[in-house]
């Protein structure tokens, strides 16, 4: 099957060139970002004939860069996705001081803060709030779960005509707000806001079709709640449902596997590897909830912070193009079939 049309960014062009360069292969590459190999000779063709400028707008107009082709495609490998301390730097996030640095180290020019921007600019890089994985992660169960476990979820969910699932718990307080908002210079505004701290909880189910369930529900998950929520999912999808979850207590504890055996094969269960959230895609679902709706606004009580997740969630949920967008993260490549261009 021929891997669906659409437009690539000039992040993506650069990033597939960046490996096709490093001898990675180009159905690795493809895979990688989800296009076709055709378009990844492409990108390489126009790189080897044209340079960058060919793959990105950015390097097509304005002031040329004091870096080569080369030296840029080098330095964007050196950054994106690698910790600043593999490289002996003493902290663990960019900064346009230690780029400069880093370019100094690797091709001896030195460079100002100014500069370094716009080549960080050029290259498709803004600073971002970072996402904080424990160290206790396994790479090997990672890579294990990504190239055979979930694959084989895959297939036996074809075979059975199983809906596959991923689920998530979260909650959320009457003091989650932030952002920013106008106002006179040296005059800090003020919004009136609960000074309680209560909180609600939430749970919820997305599948890489775009579906999207949930519950809202006041106090701690625990087994009752999550069985409670499968009930209604079960109810709710007429076929099978593979749900993938974490090894939180609510999913492992006795009552809940008694749940799953009682279903006669309607649920079947499985974990991801522990300390995995960004394995997750229903971990968007809440970043979407919390950081991109509900933090712009002021919930004046519980029964209002109930409210808006509840209309932050049916928005989800009536939007089955961003839930799919959710599950292009690159974390989560390996969710997408394998396929042939």
């Amino acid at each position: 099957m021929a891997k669906k049309g659409r437009r690539s960014t000039d992040e993506e062009r650069i990033r597939a060139v960046q490996l096709m360069e490093c001898g990675k292969s180009p159905e690795m590459v493809a895979d990688v970002l989800g296009v076709s190999r055709s378009s990844v000779f492409e990108w390489q063709k126009k790189y080897r004939e044209r340079g960058l400028a060919a793959l990105s707008t950015r390097f097509a107009s304005g002031r040329p860069t004091v870096l080569s082709d080369e030296q840029m495609v080098k330095l964007y490998s050196l950054i994106a996705g690698k910790d600043p301390r593999q490289l002996s730097f003493g902290m663990a996030l960019w900064t346009r001081k230690m780029v400069a640095e880093l370019i100094h180290r690797q091709f001896g020019a030195r460079l100002s803060l100014v500069t370094v921007g716009r080549i960080l600019k050029k290259l498709g890089m803004s600073p971002q709030r970072p996402l904080y994985r424990a160290y206790q992660q396994d790479p090997e169960k990672v890579k294990k779960w990504k190239e055979k476990d979930y694959p084989a979820i895959r297939t036996e969910a074809g075979r059975a005509g199983a809906a596959i699932f991923f689920a998530d718990e979260s909650g959320v307080r009457t003091d989650h707000h932030a952002g920013t908002t106008w106002a006179p210079v040296g005059q800090t505004p003020t919004v009136t806001a609960t000074g309680e701290r209560k909180s609600i909880g939430m749970v919820s189910a997305v599948s890489p079709r775009g579906k999207l369930h949930f519950e809202l529900f006041y106090g701690t998950m625990n087994a009752a709640r999550f069985i409670e929520f499968c009930k209604k999912l079960l109810h709710d999808c007429p076929s099978p449902v593979f749900l993938i979850v974490d090894g939180s207590p609510a999913h492992t504890a006795k009552a809940t596997r008694e749940y799953v055996l009682s279903t006669k094969g309607r649920l079947h269960l499985f974990f991801l590897p522990p300390y995995s959230p960004e394995l997750n895609p229903d971990e968007w679902v809440w970043k979407n909830v919390k950081n991109d709706q509900i933090k712009r606004t002021v919930p004046m009580g519980q029964a209002h912070l109930y409210e808006l997740a509840c209309s932050a969630l049916r928005r989800l949920q009536n939007a089955p193009n961003i839930v799919r967008g959710f599950f292009a993260d690159p974390h989560l490549s390996y969710t997408r079939v394998q396929q042939v261009a």
